[in-house]
């Protein structure tokens, strides 16, 4: 009776863990396929820190330069509370995000952030754009189905 029992898990383990561990090999997985015509993402920043910033626009700048996605993708930047940082002039971002305007990204900040933090819009950048809220942005880009970003 034991060695039935060991038997029938050894046909269990061959039968149901190797599979298994065979479809996890990664030699053999190239990514996900860009199968949709558009894809639409909408990167969102609620901190002040310059590193997350940095990473932010970075991943941004991934997200366009991947071949999947070459001519594809539509990318918004949202900026709310203390994400106000990456768009101030006295912050070191305006060549990046120039540079990310130019390949299409629709750089938004929220107005009421800058009313609440009673910040003058010519302490921002001059190229940048208004939402009324951060929130409602996120809200209504997920709505229509924009895949949201927060790296």
């Amino acid at each position: 009776m034991k060695k039935s029992i060991s038997l029938l898990f050894v046909l269990i383990g061959v039968f149901f863990i190797k599979p298994v561990m065979a479809q996890t090999t990664t030699a053999e997985f190239t990514g996900a396929k860009a199968t949709q015509a558009h894809y639409r993402a909408l990167y969102y920043l609620d901190e002040a820190d310059p590193k997350k910033i940095g990473a932010t626009l970075r991943n941004i700048g991934n997200a366009l330069n991947d071949e999947r996605l070459q001519g594809k993708v539509e990318i918004e930047l949202v900026a709310f509370g203390d994400g106000v940082a990456v768009f101030q002039k006295t912050g070191s971002f305006e060549a990046p995000l120039r540079a990310l305007q130019q390949k299409g990204v629709i750089l938004a900040q929220c107005n009421n952030t800058i009313r609440e933090r009673h910040i003058e819009k010519d302490m921002l950048f001059p190229f940048i754009s208004y939402v009324p809220s951060g929130n409602g942005e996120i809200i209504i880009r997920s709505a229509e189905g924009w895949v949201l970003v927060h790296p």
